[in-house]
């Protein structure tokens, strides 16, 4: 998914939205105390007829509750974050566009209320989160199909289980499927900051990975790069800095890199080419400038870098589940790498999605 914000629109239709959201977090949070007996009526969704501004077109509804067949799980939702990725979505924007009328959420984590007949893989009390993308987390509850869950721990934190199925798992798979590297090495990318930014400064800490993380200059800038260095950020530099001769002699100290994570595009793009080592590689997951991606001649042709594009929907759809239930997280190359993720509320989301989806 677009985890960083392309298409996004203005900061000030953002803010709008984001305080409907919590608008309709204030009504749910002070509802009376769920009952598996609730009427059909107390079933509540975020929901779109046809796309368009999420402010004008997201209508907050009553819905009927269907019947748990065979095969479907009753869930109900504990929480759902908001994601570029899901206003892309309802503006019809994004490559994967559900049916409407729709409900809006592409991420979350619910509670199992009862389950079907025939579902073995999850239970009354268990938490699970989307497989894929579109089901429609944005509701207090639904009835779904149990191959369109996940099972995940209830012993991890609310906010993490919610915030599985997307950010953590980009950034996994961009360390792991571009370049084969070793402790050490090191990584650059821009919007540091974001979700995806954060997981991979995690990641990349614990498999020993050297990180270089741009962001954009700001009053607090201090306070922000503090906050990525205590999540195991190696260096943070600014967009303006990033920009200065002296970079030169920054990469003497340290390898120059062999990876970078793109999600801004334009100019600062351009600079991360700038940076990256002889065969490089840069990844694209995200257009936050809403600029192309400038590569100049004489770095590829003489820098033979590498241009790719991630979209981690498209990447499961490439690998299915058989296979996937074969292959390992490809840590084994990293002494006590698991461990070092559990505390990262990491570890969970790369068995539970990112090789058993």
């Amino acid at each position: 998914m677009w985890g960083c914000g392309a298409l996004l629109g203005a900061r000030t239709r953002s803010r709008l939205w984001r305080e409907v959201l919590v608008a309709w977090g204030r009504r749910w949070s002070a509802a009376a105390p769920y009952s598996a007996s609730a009427e059909p009526s107390r079933v509540r969704a975020l929901v779109y007829g046809h796309h368009g501004d999420p402010a004008k077109v997201v209508e907050l509804k009553d819905l009927e509750l269907a019947a748990v067949g065979g095969s479907d799980v009753h869930v109900r939702m504990l929480a759902a974050p908001i994601n570029p990725s899901d206003i892309n979505m309802i503006q019809g924007n994004y490559g994967l566009l559900p049916k409407l009328p729709a409900v809006g959420g592409n991420e979350g984590v619910g509670q199992v209320v009862a389950v079907g007949s025939s579902v073995t893989g999850v239970k009354p009390g268990d938490w699970v989160i989307p497989a894929n993308a579109g089901l429609g987390t944005w509701r207090t509850e639904a009835v779904f199909s149990e191959e369109a869950l996940i099972g995940v721990p209830s012993d991890i934190p609310l906010q993490s289980a919610a915030t599985l199925s997307v950010n953590p798992c980009t950034a996994y798979r961009m360390l792991m499927d571009f370049e084969q590297l070793q402790p050490g090495d090191s990584v650059i990318q821009n919007a540091s900051n974001s979700g995806v930014g954060q997981a991979v400064i995690q990641i990349a800490a614990a498999l020993g990975l050297r990180t270089v993380n741009v962001v954009r200059d700001r009053p607090d800038i201090q306070k922000l790069t503090d906050r990525l260095k205590s999540l195991g950020a190696e260096h943070v530099v600014t967009e303006e800095e990033l920009r200065k001769p002296e970079m030169k002699n920054f990469f003497k100290d340290m390898p120059q890199p062999r990876l970078a994570l793109n999600c801004v595009g334009g100019k600062s793009s351009t600079e991360l080419l700038r940076h990256l080592a002889p065969g490089g590689t840069m990844v694209t997951y995200g257009g936050m400038a809403k600029q192309p991606v400038i590569a100049s001649v004489s770095q590829l042709i003489f820098k033979d870098l590498k241009l790719r594009g991630f979209w981690l929907s498209q990447w499961k759809k490439d690998h299915s589940p058989a296979s996937l239930s074969m292959a390992k997280p490809g840590l084994s190359g990293f002494p006590g790498v698991q461990h070092q993720l559990l505390p990262l509320g990491v570890a969970h989301s790369l068995s539970c999605r990112c090789s058993h989806v």
